[in-house]
Protein backbone atom coordinates (compact mmCIF):
# COMPACT_ATOMS: atom_id res chain seq x y z
CA UNK A 1 0.00 0.00 0.00
CA UNK A 2 2.74 2.15 1.00
CA UNK A 3 4.49 1.43 -2.29
CA UNK A 4 1.78 2.10 -4.48
CA UNK A 5 1.17 5.41 -2.66
CA UNK A 6 4.99 6.49 -3.82
CA UNK A 7 4.56 5.27 -6.95
CA UNK A 8 1.51 7.99 -7.24
CA UNK A 9 3.63 10.25 -5.90
CA UNK A 10 6.36 9.97 -8.22
CA UNK A 11 4.29 10.01 -11.51
CA UNK A 12 3.37 13.57 -11.36
CA UNK A 13 7.26 14.16 -10.34
CA UNK A 14 8.59 12.21 -13.28
CA UNK A 15 5.75 13.84 -16.01
CA UNK A 16 7.23 17.39 -14.65
CA UNK A 17 10.77 16.39 -15.00
CA UNK A 18 9.88 14.69 -18.68
CA UNK A 19 7.54 18.39 -19.52
CA UNK A 20 10.82 20.01 -18.53
CA UNK A 21 12.76 18.60 -20.44
CA UNK A 22 10.70 18.36 -23.43
CA UNK A 23 10.49 22.47 -23.03
CA UNK A 24 14.33 22.24 -22.50
CA UNK A 25 14.52 20.74 -26.16
CA UNK A 26 12.34 22.85 -27.69
CA UNK A 27 14.08 25.95 -26.38
CA UNK A 28 17.32 24.56 -27.81
CA UNK A 29 15.59 23.64 -31.34
CA UNK A 30 14.68 27.73 -30.90
CA UNK A 31 18.17 28.69 -30.01
CA UNK A 32 20.09 27.12 -32.84
CA UNK A 33 17.40 28.33 -35.16
CA UNK A 34 17.98 32.09 -34.20
CA UNK A 35 21.75 31.01 -34.09
CA UNK A 36 21.78 30.27 -37.90
CA UNK A 37 19.77 33.65 -38.77
CA UNK A 38 21.76 35.06 -37.14
CA UNK A 39 24.68 34.03 -38.59
CA UNK A 40 22.99 34.32 -42.40
CA UNK A 41 22.25 37.95 -41.58
CA UNK A 42 26.11 38.47 -40.37
CA UNK A 43 27.13 36.55 -43.66
CA UNK A 44 25.09 38.60 -45.84
CA UNK A 45 26.05 42.03 -43.82
CA UNK A 46 29.45 41.45 -44.24
CA UNK A 47 28.81 40.31 -47.60
CA UNK A 48 27.29 44.01 -48.17
CA UNK A 49 30.10 45.54 -46.35
CA UNK A 50 32.61 44.25 -48.55
CA UNK A 51 30.02 44.68 -51.87
CA UNK A 52 30.23 48.80 -50.43
CA UNK A 53 33.76 49.03 -49.78
CA UNK A 54 34.07 47.40 -53.40
CA UNK A 55 31.50 49.90 -54.64
CA UNK A 56 33.21 53.12 -52.90
CA UNK A 57 36.84 52.30 -54.03
CA UNK A 58 35.08 51.88 -57.38
CA UNK A 59 33.68 55.61 -57.29
CA UNK A 60 37.58 56.77 -55.61
CA UNK A 61 39.07 55.20 -58.66
CA UNK A 62 36.31 56.73 -61.17
CA UNK A 63 36.28 59.89 -59.32
CA UNK A 64 39.84 60.05 -59.60
CA UNK A 65 40.05 59.55 -63.37
CA UNK A 66 37.52 62.03 -63.77
CA UNK A 67 39.67 65.17 -62.11
CA UNK A 68 42.28 64.05 -63.81
CA UNK A 69 40.14 63.96 -67.46
CA UNK A 70 38.60 67.27 -66.22
CA UNK A 71 41.75 68.60 -64.85
CA UNK A 72 43.68 67.35 -68.87
CA UNK A 73 40.55 68.89 -70.33
CA UNK A 74 40.88 72.30 -69.00
CA UNK A 75 44.28 72.23 -70.05
CA UNK A 76 44.17 70.98 -73.46
CA UNK A 77 41.04 73.63 -73.52
CA UNK A 78 43.53 76.21 -72.53
CA UNK A 79 46.01 74.90 -75.15
CA UNK A 80 43.64 74.46 -77.99
CA UNK A 81 42.39 78.29 -77.34
CA UNK A 82 46.00 79.57 -77.76
CA UNK A 83 46.20 77.54 -81.05
CA UNK A 84 43.25 79.12 -82.54
CA UNK A 85 44.19 82.33 -80.99
CA UNK A 86 47.96 82.02 -82.80
CA UNK A 87 45.90 80.97 -86.25
CA UNK A 88 43.37 83.89 -86.23
CA UNK A 89 45.69 86.28 -85.53
CA UNK A 90 48.13 84.55 -88.80
CA UNK A 91 44.53 84.65 -90.65
CA UNK A 92 44.74 88.47 -89.98
CA UNK A 93 48.08 88.73 -91.19
CA UNK A 94 47.50 86.72 -94.67
CA UNK A 95 43.92 88.56 -95.03
CA UNK A 96 45.70 92.29 -94.70
CA UNK A 97 48.64 90.67 -97.43
CA UNK A 98 45.50 89.49 -99.45
CA UNK A 99 43.71 92.74 -99.70
CA UNK A 100 47.00 94.76 -100.32
CA UNK A 101 47.93 91.90 -103.13
CA UNK A 102 44.09 92.56 -104.25
CA UNK A 103 44.36 96.11 -104.34
CA UNK A 104 47.60 96.38 -106.03
CA UNK A 105 46.47 94.25 -108.74
CA UNK A 106 42.83 94.54 -109.43
CA UNK A 107 42.93 97.87 -111.53
CA UNK A 108 44.44 95.63 -114.22
CA UNK A 109 42.52 92.90 -113.76
CA UNK A 110 39.73 94.86 -114.70
CA UNK A 111 41.42 96.22 -117.43
CA UNK A 112 42.17 92.91 -118.79
CA UNK A 113 38.63 91.99 -118.28
CA UNK A 114 37.11 94.96 -119.76
CA UNK A 115 39.01 94.83 -122.82
CA UNK A 116 37.66 91.19 -123.29
CA UNK A 117 34.42 92.13 -122.58
CA UNK A 118 35.05 95.18 -125.21
CA UNK A 119 36.63 92.78 -127.79
CA UNK A 120 33.55 89.81 -127.71
CA UNK A 121 31.45 92.97 -127.67
CA UNK A 122 32.96 94.17 -131.13
CA UNK A 123 33.19 90.90 -132.75
CA UNK A 124 29.51 90.37 -132.26
CA UNK A 125 28.53 94.03 -133.59
CA UNK A 126 30.72 92.91 -136.40
CA UNK A 127 29.06 89.93 -136.85
CA UNK A 128 25.20 91.39 -136.17
CA UNK A 129 26.75 93.51 -139.04
CA UNK A 130 27.37 90.97 -141.30
CA UNK A 131 24.20 89.70 -141.25
CA UNK A 132 22.33 92.78 -141.36
CA UNK A 133 24.21 93.42 -144.68
CA UNK A 134 23.49 90.16 -145.73
CA UNK A 135 19.65 90.19 -144.76
CA UNK A 136 19.08 93.84 -146.56
CA UNK A 137 21.59 92.92 -149.25
CA UNK A 138 22.80 96.14 -149.18
CA UNK A 139 23.78 97.01 -152.54
CA UNK A 140 22.60 100.79 -151.66
CA UNK A 141 25.37 102.79 -152.54
CA UNK A 142 23.88 106.33 -152.25
CA UNK A 143 22.78 109.48 -149.90
CA UNK A 144 19.87 111.68 -150.06
CA UNK A 145 21.52 115.15 -150.28
CA UNK A 146 18.42 117.15 -151.27
CA UNK A 147 14.75 117.76 -151.92
CA UNK A 148 15.03 119.27 -155.67
CA UNK A 149 11.41 120.44 -156.62
CA UNK A 150 7.70 119.23 -155.66
CA UNK A 151 4.70 118.60 -158.30
CA UNK A 152 1.22 118.75 -156.92
CA UNK A 153 -0.64 116.07 -158.65
CA UNK A 154 -4.00 116.49 -157.65
CA UNK A 155 -6.03 118.15 -154.78
CA UNK A 156 -8.66 115.52 -153.25
CA UNK A 157 -10.41 114.14 -150.28
CA UNK A 158 -9.24 115.92 -146.57
CA UNK A 159 -6.63 116.73 -144.27
CA UNK A 160 -5.72 112.79 -143.61
CA UNK A 161 -4.70 110.29 -146.89
CA UNK A 162 -2.17 108.47 -148.26
CA UNK A 163 -1.45 107.87 -152.01
CA UNK A 164 1.49 105.71 -153.56
CA UNK A 165 2.12 103.11 -156.54
CA UNK A 166 3.33 99.17 -156.25
CA UNK A 167 7.37 99.73 -156.08
CA UNK A 168 7.18 95.47 -156.45
CA UNK A 169 5.14 95.21 -159.76
CA UNK A 170 5.36 96.68 -162.94
CA UNK A 171 1.99 98.39 -163.79
CA UNK A 172 1.69 101.96 -163.13
CA UNK A 173 -1.54 102.00 -161.16
CA UNK A 174 -1.83 104.35 -158.32
CA UNK A 175 -4.08 103.98 -154.81
CA UNK A 176 -5.97 106.59 -153.23
CA UNK A 177 -6.61 105.86 -149.45
CA UNK A 178 -8.50 108.86 -148.79
CA UNK A 179 -9.30 109.15 -144.27
CA UNK A 180 -7.34 108.00 -141.51
CA UNK A 181 -10.20 105.67 -141.11
CA UNK A 182 -11.57 104.07 -143.85
CA UNK A 183 -12.29 100.62 -145.85
CA UNK A 184 -12.55 101.44 -149.23
CA UNK A 185 -8.89 101.80 -151.67
CA UNK A 186 -9.55 103.80 -154.81
CA UNK A 187 -6.99 102.30 -157.43
CA UNK A 188 -6.60 103.98 -160.92
CA UNK A 189 -5.07 103.00 -164.12
CA UNK A 190 -2.36 105.24 -164.23
CA UNK A 191 -1.47 108.64 -163.04
CA UNK A 192 -3.32 110.18 -166.23
CA UNK A 193 -6.54 108.85 -165.01
CA UNK A 194 -6.11 110.04 -161.61
CA UNK A 195 -5.38 113.32 -162.95
CA UNK A 196 -8.70 113.28 -164.45
CA UNK A 197 -11.67 115.45 -162.80
CA UNK A 198 -13.85 112.84 -162.93
CA UNK A 199 -11.49 110.59 -161.34
CA UNK A 200 -13.58 108.73 -158.64
CA UNK A 201 -15.52 107.52 -161.55
CA UNK A 202 -13.18 105.75 -163.36
CA UNK A 203 -11.45 104.14 -160.22
CA UNK A 204 -12.19 100.82 -159.13
CA UNK A 205 -13.29 100.22 -155.72
CA UNK A 206 -11.47 97.50 -153.03
CA UNK A 207 -13.31 97.35 -150.09
CA UNK A 208 -11.23 96.00 -147.26
CA UNK A 209 -12.55 92.91 -145.19
CA UNK A 210 -11.34 95.64 -142.19
CA UNK A 211 -10.95 99.43 -142.13
CA UNK A 212 -7.37 100.49 -141.41
CA UNK A 213 -6.53 103.39 -139.03
CA UNK A 214 -3.68 106.07 -139.41
CA UNK A 215 -2.56 107.04 -142.57
CA UNK A 216 0.62 105.06 -142.81
CA UNK A 217 -0.26 101.63 -145.10
CA UNK A 218 1.76 100.84 -148.10
CA UNK A 219 1.35 98.68 -151.24
CA UNK A 220 3.80 96.25 -152.15
CA UNK A 221 3.89 93.12 -154.67
CA UNK A 222 0.33 93.25 -154.70
CA UNK A 223 -0.86 93.39 -151.49
CA UNK A 224 -2.07 96.25 -149.08
CA UNK A 225 -0.10 96.54 -145.42
CA UNK A 226 -2.03 98.47 -143.26
CA UNK A 227 -2.67 99.02 -139.39
CA UNK A 228 -6.42 97.36 -138.53
CA UNK A 229 -8.53 99.90 -137.15
CA UNK A 230 -9.48 99.09 -133.57
CA UNK A 231 -6.17 96.70 -132.73
CA UNK A 232 -3.14 97.73 -130.74
CA UNK A 233 -0.79 96.59 -133.15
CA UNK A 234 -2.00 94.20 -135.69
CA UNK A 235 -0.82 94.54 -139.19
CA UNK A 236 -3.03 92.93 -142.07
CA UNK A 237 -1.56 91.53 -145.12
CA UNK A 238 -4.25 92.19 -147.94
CA UNK A 239 -4.53 90.48 -151.46
CA UNK A 240 -5.77 94.12 -153.10
CA UNK A 241 -7.08 91.84 -156.01
CA UNK A 242 -8.75 89.33 -154.32
CA UNK A 243 -9.65 91.25 -151.40
CA UNK A 244 -9.12 88.79 -148.74
CA UNK A 245 -6.52 88.55 -145.27
CA UNK A 246 -3.25 87.11 -146.85
CA UNK A 247 -1.24 87.15 -143.51
CA UNK A 248 -1.46 88.82 -140.02
CA UNK A 249 1.08 90.09 -137.30
CA UNK A 250 1.71 91.62 -134.27
CA UNK A 251 4.31 94.29 -134.04
CA UNK A 252 5.47 94.13 -130.32
CA UNK A 253 5.96 97.73 -128.28
CA UNK A 254 3.84 99.68 -131.05
CA UNK A 255 0.35 101.49 -130.58
CA UNK A 256 0.62 102.77 -127.33
CA UNK A 257 1.07 106.48 -128.53
CA UNK A 258 1.54 108.20 -132.08
CA UNK A 259 4.34 107.39 -134.63
CA UNK A 260 4.82 111.23 -134.90
CA UNK A 261 3.33 114.07 -132.33
CA UNK A 262 1.96 115.83 -135.16
CA UNK A 263 0.46 112.80 -136.98
CA UNK A 264 -1.75 111.54 -133.83
CA UNK A 265 -4.03 109.50 -136.17
CA UNK A 266 -0.62 107.33 -137.01
CA UNK A 267 -0.01 104.88 -134.76
CA UNK A 268 2.47 102.39 -136.59
CA UNK A 269 3.97 103.85 -140.14
CA UNK A 270 4.74 101.06 -142.77
CA UNK A 271 7.44 102.06 -145.68
CA UNK A 272 9.15 100.62 -148.40
CA UNK A 273 12.56 101.15 -149.95
CA UNK A 274 14.71 98.96 -151.67
CA UNK A 275 15.39 96.32 -148.87
CA UNK A 276 11.77 95.79 -148.67
CA UNK A 277 8.94 96.31 -146.11
CA UNK A 278 9.31 98.43 -142.50
CA UNK A 279 7.42 99.70 -139.79
CA UNK A 280 8.04 102.78 -137.41
CA UNK A 281 6.56 103.90 -134.16
CA UNK A 282 7.74 105.11 -131.15
CA UNK A 283 7.40 103.73 -127.66
CA UNK A 284 7.25 105.43 -123.78
CA UNK A 285 10.29 103.21 -123.15
CA UNK A 286 12.60 105.19 -125.62
CA UNK A 287 11.39 107.87 -124.26
CA UNK A 288 8.81 108.56 -127.35
CA UNK A 289 11.93 107.86 -129.86
CA UNK A 290 11.47 106.48 -132.88
CA UNK A 291 12.18 102.32 -133.34
CA UNK A 292 12.50 100.68 -136.83
CA UNK A 293 11.44 96.86 -137.43
CA UNK A 294 12.54 95.31 -140.52
CA UNK A 295 9.72 93.24 -141.64
CA UNK A 296 9.57 89.85 -143.77
CA UNK A 297 6.46 90.70 -145.92
CA UNK A 298 6.05 86.86 -146.87
CA UNK A 299 6.14 85.34 -143.56
CA UNK A 300 4.61 88.19 -141.80
CA UNK A 301 7.30 88.26 -138.84
CA UNK A 302 9.57 90.61 -137.01
CA UNK A 303 13.68 90.63 -138.60
CA UNK A 304 15.20 92.75 -136.51
CA UNK A 305 14.55 95.92 -134.63
CA UNK A 306 16.45 99.47 -134.22
CA UNK A 307 16.19 102.36 -131.20
CA UNK A 308 16.76 105.68 -132.66
CA UNK A 309 17.97 108.80 -131.65
CA UNK A 310 15.22 110.33 -133.55
CA UNK A 311 12.49 112.10 -131.66
CA UNK A 312 8.74 111.43 -132.14
CA UNK A 313 8.29 115.08 -130.78
CA UNK A 314 7.75 117.43 -133.49
CA UNK A 315 7.39 115.23 -136.05
CA UNK A 316 5.13 114.91 -138.77
CA UNK A 317 6.02 111.90 -141.20
CA UNK A 318 9.00 109.69 -142.02
CA UNK A 319 10.43 107.60 -144.56
CA UNK A 320 12.75 104.88 -145.52
CA UNK A 321 15.28 105.21 -148.36
CA UNK A 322 18.05 102.77 -148.72
CA UNK A 323 18.40 101.50 -145.44
CA UNK A 324 18.16 104.78 -143.43
CA UNK A 325 15.50 106.54 -141.81
CA UNK A 326 14.55 110.22 -142.37
CA UNK A 327 11.78 111.47 -139.64
CA UNK A 328 10.04 115.10 -140.91
CA UNK A 329 9.79 117.95 -138.49
CA UNK A 330 7.70 120.99 -138.52
CA UNK A 331 6.08 123.18 -136.38
CA UNK A 332 2.88 122.62 -134.83
CA UNK A 333 1.10 125.15 -136.65
CA UNK A 334 2.27 124.19 -139.77
CA UNK A 335 5.38 125.79 -141.64
CA UNK A 336 8.09 124.40 -143.75
CA UNK A 337 8.60 120.74 -143.34
CA UNK A 338 12.49 119.86 -142.94
CA UNK A 339 14.65 116.56 -142.37
CA UNK A 340 16.39 116.71 -139.17
CA UNK A 341 17.48 113.34 -138.25
CA UNK A 342 18.81 110.63 -140.22
CA UNK A 343 19.14 107.03 -139.06
CA UNK A 344 21.26 104.48 -140.93
CA UNK A 345 20.36 100.79 -139.73
CA UNK A 346 23.87 99.44 -140.90
CA UNK A 347 25.68 102.56 -140.29
CA UNK A 348 24.12 103.85 -136.62
CA UNK A 349 27.34 105.39 -135.68
CA UNK A 350 27.05 108.29 -138.38
CA UNK A 351 23.72 109.09 -137.37
CA UNK A 352 22.85 112.46 -137.45
CA UNK A 353 20.79 115.28 -136.36
CA UNK A 354 19.60 118.53 -138.73
CA UNK A 355 21.01 117.48 -141.80
CA UNK A 356 19.98 120.52 -143.02
CA UNK A 357 17.34 118.83 -145.98
CA UNK A 358 13.96 121.22 -146.03
CA UNK A 359 11.37 120.70 -148.69
CA UNK A 360 11.00 123.38 -151.34
CA UNK A 361 7.66 125.99 -151.96
CA UNK A 362 5.71 124.57 -149.36
CA UNK A 363 4.06 125.65 -146.17
CA UNK A 364 1.88 123.44 -144.35
CA UNK A 365 1.93 120.32 -142.93
CA UNK A 366 2.06 116.24 -144.65
CA UNK A 367 -0.34 113.25 -143.37
CA UNK A 368 2.10 111.10 -144.87
CA UNK A 369 5.57 111.23 -147.02
CA UNK A 370 6.48 107.61 -148.84
CA UNK A 371 9.51 107.26 -150.37
CA UNK A 372 8.91 104.63 -153.65
CA UNK A 373 12.30 103.15 -154.21
CA UNK A 374 11.44 102.11 -158.18
CA UNK A 375 10.97 106.05 -159.47
CA UNK A 376 13.20 107.40 -156.25
CA UNK A 377 10.78 110.09 -155.57
CA UNK A 378 8.65 110.78 -152.39
CA UNK A 379 4.38 110.67 -152.76
CA UNK A 380 3.28 113.06 -149.78
CA UNK A 381 -0.06 113.81 -148.82
CA UNK A 382 -0.73 117.34 -147.39
CA UNK A 383 -3.34 119.07 -146.76
CA UNK A 384 -5.75 116.87 -148.80
CA UNK A 385 -2.86 117.36 -151.93
CA UNK A 386 -1.17 114.63 -153.19
CA UNK A 387 2.64 115.60 -154.18
CA UNK A 388 5.24 114.04 -155.60
CA UNK A 389 8.44 115.22 -154.41
CA UNK A 390 12.21 115.17 -156.45
CA UNK A 391 14.83 113.87 -154.39
CA UNK A 392 18.99 114.46 -155.20
CA UNK A 393 21.31 111.56 -154.03
CA UNK A 394 24.59 111.63 -153.91
CA UNK A 395 27.27 108.41 -153.48
CA UNK A 396 28.17 107.50 -150.06
CA UNK A 397 31.29 108.03 -148.67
Amino acid sequence: MVALQVHFLLIPSLMSIMGAAQYMMQDAALLSYIDQRFLSLEKRLEKCNQDVLEYVDEFREFSKTVLSRLAGLNSGKAELQGEVENLLTRLEHAQRDIDYLGSATDSNACVEVHEDLLKQQLLQEEEEKKRLKLMLNASCDHVLAGIRSLKVVKKTGGKHGSWMKDPGKKHAKIYLLSGSVNNVVLEFANIMTFMENNQTLKARRVPLPSPWEGTGHVIYQGFLFYHRHGSLNEILKVNIQRRNVAGQMLLPGAGRIPAYQLSPQTKIDLAVDEQGLWALHAEPETGGNIVITKINPVAMAVEHSWDTPCSSRDAEAAFMACNTLHVVYNSPSGGSSRIQCVYDVLDALNAYINPGLHFPKRQGSHSTVHYNPKEKQLFAWGDGSQIIYKLHTEQKV
